[in-house]
């Protein structure tokens, strides 16, 4: 169930953005300074602890704060995946300059362009 949630890094990223949404599960350090992802039963904003969404939470958060979308795409011609991201109007979008062999390849570098292009140019408030 793992791979159903973002990565600890990308998790981190989302918090450094704003993300606070109520989540199924958080990262948290063990003893040892080892980061472990852990299912949650209440939502607790403690700073310590890193809130870790669902793929498709990050990606609806993304659409309804920055108005960012995405989408994975098969190219059949190329049996690989890519993605675009954008606003969506005519000749705003743009596709991954790689492919990706898996459909999670191609969502988590599709995450990290999100993460990247807010981190790049932050809304204007």
């Amino acid at each position: 169930m793992d791979k159903e949630f973002i990565p600890y890094e990308e998790a981190l990223a989302l918090k450094e953005l704003g993300f606070d949404e109520p989540c199924l599960a958080y990262y948290g350090e063990l003893n040892g300074g080892e980061i472990e992802l852990f299912l949650k039963k209440e939502f607790n904003t403690d700073a310590k602890y890193v809130l870790t969404p669902l793929y498709q939470q990050a990606f609806r958060w993304f659409r309804e704060k920055y108005k960012l979308q995405a989408e994975i795409l098969w190219r059949g011609d190329m049996d690989c995946f890519c993605y675009k991201t954008g606003k969506f109007k005519q000749g705003s979008h743009s596709f991954s300059e790689q492919d990706y062999k898996t459909y999670e390849e191609a969502e988590l570098a599709c995450l990290r362009k999100l993460i990247e292009i807010i981190k790049e140019k932050p809304p204007k408030n």
